[in-house]
């Protein structure tokens, strides 16, 4: 049986990682850089990085596709852009960054740590409304709340 990490294993192969403070600059300098979160809606809207599009990891195989309900134009349309895949940790977006290559992006990378590195370097944030969020407000979206039956038993 595979785990979580073994997938992450096989996809890290492939897949390169960036760090937050390399995305800043990248950001900076690349203006066409497409900002993919595969968090779900209700993550993105709590915070996200400005300028990101939201498509959940669960239907990008169909948004990456034409003749979809999900499809999004822009991201069909973008196999030849450089993508940053973004997540909470790190995990979903190295996975969705594998399958993206898989579909023929040529250039797709995935922001290592996540948001809450992304967060963790005091990056900027905003919300659904594309308002700031606090540093405080972060910390604490971003602090685990595991509840007993969540863990393993080792």
């Amino acid at each position: 049986m595979k785990t979580i990490d073994d997938f992450l294993e096989e996809a890290l192969k492939t897949v390169d990682e960036l760090f937050p403070w390399d995305l800043e600059e990248e950001i900076d300098k690349h203006p066409d850089l497409l900002l993919l979160d595969v968090r779900e809606p209700y993550e993105f809207d709590a915070m996200h990085i400005r300028g990101a599009i939201n498509v959940p990891r669960g239907i990008l195989e169909t948004a990456c596709s034409y003749d979809f309900e999900e499809t999004v134009p822009e991201l069909v349309e973008a196999r030849e852009r450089d993508i940053v895949v973004i997540c909470r940790s790190g995990k979903r977006s190295a996975l969705a960054a594998s399958v993206m290559q898989q579909m023929g992006y040529r250039s797709v990378r995935s922001l290592k740590t996540g948001m809450r590195g992304w967060s963790d370097y005091e990056q900027e944030m905003v919300d659904a409304d594309g308002k700031p969020v606090d540093e405080d407000t972060a910390i604490e979206y971003f602090t685990p709340r595991l509840r007993p039956e969540q863990l393993s038993k080792r």
